[in-house]
């Protein structure tokens, strides 16, 4: 009888929670950006958090979406502008930044806006179960319907600024003017609607310029829809990187006196083969079904929602199917690890996962039926790999 090699383990042990990265919470992290620009400009209840960064009094958040850290770098010859400012990020050190549990574009932005971690600012997910409906509710789209103060009652920082006497202005698509997302995330202060991405780096310059002290937001989604759509290893994806390199410069090359510009992104992108070893299709796989009532999050992030009674069997079976692939945690084991930030408000807690499954590897948990569209996806994103946590934080000043 053959025997099987001696490193050859049937059983092999799955990923161990405390193994997974964890974003750098209250000193690295998205949340830590606006409170420490705010905090350099004297604007109270705000504290610099981000100790490599010095104070301007004119500031500039130019929030790429999609354009992590690792993908920036492999592509110089399409981002020379971008390149060159490399070595600026995080103050200088070229160091990146980490966009915080899940990395995802609802949960990013409303840790930028607020300058908290998504454990205290409630947006822990693409899709969580509301405790109050039983449902999924998406953080990205709102729906269903959910009164915004409600899911997220903090100010945000735009909000802090503003009343401190801070010129706040948010400047991107007037398609996101008044979003539920863009009210509990973004407001205060200003809003300006502009469709083009020149006339926003336009109005963004001459905003900054409009206060002796100014905080000014602005944002460009495509590099993101050209990679969920295409790909980070596709032509349109690498002509959205050579665009978006043209606004920053000209961003750049506009900045009034005493003014310092941040480029950054609120998660970066991994490409996922599409073949059943790559994507496991939860619709059609009745191991995962078991004891689960809701499936949430998104194909790199899943909160798993388990049929009351059934939470261990459904936390044992995922880590036993996935679990030399996915960090699988229960909710407890996620929030005590530091995955959604040092706190979890007693609000958010029901809205994370039973079961909490992180991909390491490139691998997506798909739901062809009820997901086909997001099942569909070439890239994706939202685990605790450095391909979608790194974002950068390149510096401008003048």
């Amino acid at each position: 009888m053959v025997q099987p090699p001696a490193a050859w383990d049937p059983h092999p042990e799955p990923l161990a929670v405390d193994s997974a990265p964890l974003p750098e919470y209250g000193k690295g992290s998205l949340a830590d950006l606006l409170p420490t620009l705010a905090a350099g400009m004297g604007v109270p209840g705000t504290t610099a958090a981000i100790p490599e960064l010095t104070p301007a009094d004119r500031n500039c958040v130019f929030l790429i979406d999609g354009l992590g850290w690792e993908q920036l770098k492999a592509h110089p010859d399409e981002a020379p502008f971008l390149t060159s400012l490399l070595a600026t990020s995080r103050g200088g050190t070229g160091r990146p930044l980490t966009t915080g549990y899940p990395a995802t574009t609802a949960t990013s932005l409303a840790s930028v806006g607020t300058g908290l971690p998504p454990g205290a600012h409630g947006l822990p997910g693409y899709t969580v179960r509301d405790p109050a409906t039983g449902a999924l509710m998406n953080q990205l789209r709102w729906q269903p319907w959910t009164e915004p103060g409600a899911w997220q009652p903090y100010p945000t920082v735009f909000d802090l600024a503003d009343r401190a006497g801070v010129h706040a202005a948010q400047v991107s698509s007037p398609a996101f003017a008044n979003t539920p997302l863009t009210r509990v995330a973004l407001s205060g202060g200003t809003f300006h609607g502009r469709l083009s991405g020149e006339e926003r780096m336009d109005l963004a310059a001459e905003q900054l310029a409009a206060g002796d002290r100014s905080l000014v937001y602005t944002y460009y989604s495509e590099v993101d829809g050209a990679g969920h759509r295409f790909g980070v290893d596709s032509d349109t994806w690498r002509g959205q990187l050579m665009y978006v390199d043209r606004l920053v410069q000209r961003l750049a090359e506009q900045l009034p006196p005493r003014s310092a510009l941040y480029v950054t992104a609120d998660h970066g992108m991994v490409d996922v083969p599409f073949d059943e070893q790559h994507r496991i299709d939860f619709d059609e796989d009745w191991e995962l079904r078991a004891g689960v009532a809701l499936l949430g999050g998104e194909g790199r992030a899943r909160h798993v929602y388990a049929v009351p009674g059934a939470e261990n069997d459904v936390l044992t079976c995922w880590r036993e199917v996935l679990g030399e692939q996915f960090w699988v945690a229960s909710r407890d084991e996620a929030i005590a690890a530091g995955w959604f930030g040092p706190r979890v408000d007693e609000r958010v807690y029901a809205r994370i996962g039973d079961v909490v499954a992180a991909a390491r590897d490139d691998v997506l948990i798909i739901a062809s039926e009820r997901e086909p569209n997001e099942s569909a996806m070439v890239g994706n994103h939202g685990s605790l790999t450095p391909a979608e946590q790194l974002v950068p934080l390149l510096e401008v000043r003048s």
